[in-house]
């Protein structure tokens, strides 16, 4: 004789009509916040016919952009960063333009506090916006003095009811636009960690990018967008949208948009760049998740016979493990493909660049992974300019002198419970 099982259901009875009115409506809820966050993702799965260089204004017009000449772009490294923002902010002269997503109390800080409150002692216009989040080491005793003084500081969607469904979404944009004319773009964050050696690590290793030229005006368009959605207000004049005369040579282009159902421009920005690849691809990435897709398509492009080779902090150097760990799921079918693949061993590698057959480079803020190519508020540049390019390849070869290659022979022969741990990780990835 066997003993029925009782359902853990029957524990709670049957539904009355008004329960099941308020069940449906909690899931009807929940589908319209996944609605909110969702977005299309976009897998190029073809070998563009061209070399990336002779289709600048496809690439462009693809992630809704506009290829303009007439640029200068120059590299900034590491803490060379607060000089490079100090420096820019005393020449302001109408107006400055700062968004960021970590900022924390400290001697970085208290440094760009006082360019910022130096520049609206002079009259310049001065507009922040951090994110609510990544903001959260910033005291409220440094907003309310940046607001005492005359800045217009904003949070970027606190934690408040009107913002419910979106808390997810996080601007971790790095942008700082003086005058309309002048832009720096790229991995920097406010707090100390870029600035001085740690207890254990060294200080952040980072790259920002910056622009001087026709280009600034989409910058400051980004800005405008996320600053708009937080704040409501608009600023229209052509003291912060000025005609902007050519400074150089360097052709720039940018991605930034996220609009509703379509994927974003940055995600779109990353998977062409890798199709249009022909003999080599170097990216920097400190938080490197590729999604299924994204690692075939490195995979494939090494396969095709493109150098591709990928630099990340080591597991020992990150400031986010789980993300490192998950990351490492999708190292197999990269290694497979022929994909050469650096740990950093010094400190966090934060840049966030990609180089296509040393002509073309994007730098900006977007990670590779998810999140940032499908949630977050995100920007990369993207600079048509063999110099800067070269520069950046300079950069990943001294940088690989800090590095331990991934052995594609041993990498199979990790203990059983390391790999699961990097399997059941990588079940998030798309939160990470």
């Amino acid at each position: 004789m066997t003993t029925a099982v009782p359902s853990p259901l029957a524990a709670i009875g049957p539904l009355t009509n008004l329960e099941a009115i308020l069940i449906l409506a909690v899931l009807v809820l929940v589908f319209m916040i996944w609605q909110l966050i969702h977005h299309q993702e976009c897998h190029y799965t073809d070998v563009a016919p061209t070399a990336i260089d002779e289709s600048l204004q496809a690439l462009a017009g693809s992630t809704h952009g506009h290829l303009t000449n007439g640029n200068t772009v120059s590299l900034i490294q590491n803490e060379a960063y607060f000089d490079a923002v100090i420096d820019a902010i005393s020449q302001a002269k109408r107006s400055v333009h700062f968004e960021t997503f970590l900022w924390a109390d400290g001697e970085a800080s208290e440094r760009v506090i006082a360019a910022l409150i130096a520049a609206v002692g002079r009259g310049i216009t001065v507009r922040i916006l951090t994110d609510a989040s990544g903001s959260r080491g910033l005291s409220s005793a440094s907003a309310d003095r940046l607001r005492s003084a005359g800045c217009e500081f904003h949070r970027f969607h606190r934690y408040r009811l009107e913002n419910f469904g979106r808390f997810n979404v996080r601007d971790h944009r790095k942008i700082l636009i003086i005058d309309g004319r002048i832009a720096i773009v790229g991995g920097h964050c406010v707090t100390d960690n870029w600035l001085k050696d740690g207890k254990q690590l060294s200080r952040i290793r980072d790259i920002s990018a910056w622009i001087s030229g026709p280009a600034v005006t989409a910058i400051q368009s980004c800005f405008l967008e996320n600053w708009t959605e937080g704040t409501g207000d608009l600023f229209t004049d052509d003291s912060t949208f000025p005609i902007v005369e050519d400074t150089g040579t360097t052709k720039v282009h940018t991605a930034y948009v996220k609009a509703d159902d379509c994927p974003s421009s940055v995600q779109v920005l990353h998977q062409l760049a890798i199709g249009y690849a022909k003999k080599r691809i170097r990216i920097q990435n400190p938080y490197f998740l590729p999604d299924p897709h994204s690692a075939r398509a490195l995979a494939n492009a090494a396969k095709r016979g493109v150098d591709v080779r990928i630099m990340i902090p080591a597991l020992t150097a990150t400031d986010s493990p789980y993300i490192t760990r998950a990351g490492r799921f999708q190292f197999q079918r990269l290694l497979d493909g022929g994909v050469r693949i650096f740990e950093y061993q010094k400190t966090l590698l934060h840049q966030k660049v990609i180089s296509i057959d040393g002509v073309w480079c994007g730098i900006g803020s977007s990670n590779f992974d998810d999140r940032s190519f499908e949630i977050n508020e995100e920007i990369t540049v993207g600079v048509a300019d063999p110099a800067i390019v070269a520069e950046l390849e300079r950069i990943f070869e001294d940088d690989a002198k800090d590095c331990k290659e991934i052995d594609p022979q041993t990498w199979p022969k990790r203990p059983w419970f390391t790999r699961a741990t990097d399997a059941f990780l990588y079940l998030f990835n798309e939160q990470f």
